[in-house]
């Protein structure tokens, strides 16, 4: 990544002659790495800043605080998966349309496995991060799969299901696309091909979709 140096002096920064500033996408990767490895308690301004290698009060000055820069760094991480999500054709069978739309959440989720580890250590607290993930990303994302369900369960191919667990029906065979020791040890080629990556999406989103479909028989 490349690095630029502040044009005007904020206050508590450094004059001239300091290190350069890393761009912001470097800082919001870095940042993210720091969260997804860390956690968000252990990941304290200090070891942020070693990290991003800038001065202890740079995320202060810059984002306003830590909580700002998390929610910084998850906007750009999550923003830009759910740009990556294909486009489904809305004249599709709704099963069709739902499967494919899971698809493209595991595909996204393989491209970016630093915000699975991130949202593995949110979603079992109870915190203002976790209303900020359910508010502007979990939520968004159970919706459009709601259009595809609601069809489904209107014409008797679905039981209603709860939300709550449809979304633990859905999300977490997302690990099933993380490169782990674990799958490997199950048996998944090393290295994972983009085509192997494809062709493990399209089996977890058929699972899911065949074992949601199934309920309503």
């Amino acid at each position: 990544m490349g690095a630029r140096t502040e044009s005007a002096r904020r206050p508590g920064r450094p004059g001239s002659g300091t290190p350069a500033v890393p761009e912001e996408e470097s800082i919001l990767l870095r940042g993210l790495e720091a969260f997804a490895e860390l956690g968000y308690d252990h990941a304290s301004a200090r070891e942020l800043a070693r990290r991003l290698g800038v001065s202890h009060n740079f995320i202060n000055d810059r984002y306003g605080s830590k909580a700002a820069f998390w929610r910084a760094v998850v906007d750009d991480a999550l923003g830009a998966q759910l740009a990556r999500l294909p486009y489904v054709d809305p004249s599709l069978d709704e099963a069709e349309r739902l499967r494919q739309i899971i698809t493209g959440f595991y595909r996204t989720a393989a491209d970016a496995p630093l915000v699975a580890r991130l949202l593995v250590g949110e979603l079992n607290r109870d915190t203002e991060r976790l209303e900020y993930l359910y508010e502007h990303y979990i939520a968004p994302t159970l919706q459009t799969m709601a259009t595809c369900i609601d069809a489904l369960v209107a014409d008797g191919r679905m039981a209603p299901v709860p939300v709550d667990i449809l979304f633990f029906a859905v999300i977490p065979p997302v690990s099933g696309m993380l490169d782990m020791p674990l799958a490997r040890r199950l048996g998944r080629p090393e290295p994972t091909s983009p085509q192997q990556q494809a062709a493990t999406a399209e089996s977890l989103a058929s699972l899911v979709v065949n074992g949601l479909l199934a309920t309503g028989r």
